[in-house]
């Protein structure tokens, strides 16, 4: 997969392997929810490691309960590892039929425009219309993703210059910018609530 190394995890080998591999990389934005984003990316390097693989084949063919075992070793994958680690096994089965086991192709296969990779995401298990304009953003600013329209299809996180999205995370300064954006968002949301 073409793009610069990730800098997201703050640990090597995890970050190596987002950059080197796609279904991980699509693995650590699924994880990305209800823990920061540093413990979300660095999940797939935990199961890697644990399972001896991230392929799309492996984890979906391995046993649910010994998969949710895994997902529960200290340090956890993620901190609701019952349901995330389904959602991880409901991707790779996808994954695995829907594109055979190769998760570029989501993004490749037949020279998509941005609007069409935006879809493939969505249909995704776990990948709601937020997560999927993340994800799309991240290709089109890391991955060298050229799909036409991929900005626009990518809303406001395929702005250029903007600091709203693990897309925008190149080095431990542009984390701690994008962390404060979301901070402000969420602090903005729950005003908007209480109001």
């Amino acid at each position: 997969m073409d793009g610069m190394e990730l800098h997201i995890t703050g640990d090597p080998a995890a970050d190596k392997l987002l950059s080197e591999d796609a279904f991980a990389l699509l693995t650590g934005m699924l994880l990305d929810q209800q823990v920061t984003m540093e413990s979300a990316f660095a999940g797939p390097e935990k199961i890697r490691t644990r399972i001896g693989s991230v392929s799309p084949e492996a984890i979906a063919g391995h046993d649910p309960q010994a998969f949710v075992e895994m997902f529960k070793e200290r340090p956890a994958v993620h901190r609701f590892p019952g349901s995330m680690a389904a959602r991880v096994q409901a991707l790779a089965e996808a994954v695995q039929s829907d594109w055979n086991g190769d998760a570029t192709a989501i993004w490749t296969q037949g020279d998509p425009s941005g609007a069409e990779v935006l879809k493939r995401l969505k249909a995704l298990p776990g990948f709601g219309d937020q997560k999927a304009k993340i994800f799309l953003a991240l290709l089109g600013k890391q991955r060298g993703l050229q799909a036409p329209g991929w900005r626009e299809a990518a809303g406001h996180y395929g702005e250029d210059g903007s600091y709203l999205s693990v897309a925008d995370i190149v080095d431990p300064e542009s984390l701690v910018k994008v962390r404060a954006s979301k901070q402000a968002a969420k602090a903005a949301a729950k005003a908007g609530k209480e109001g």
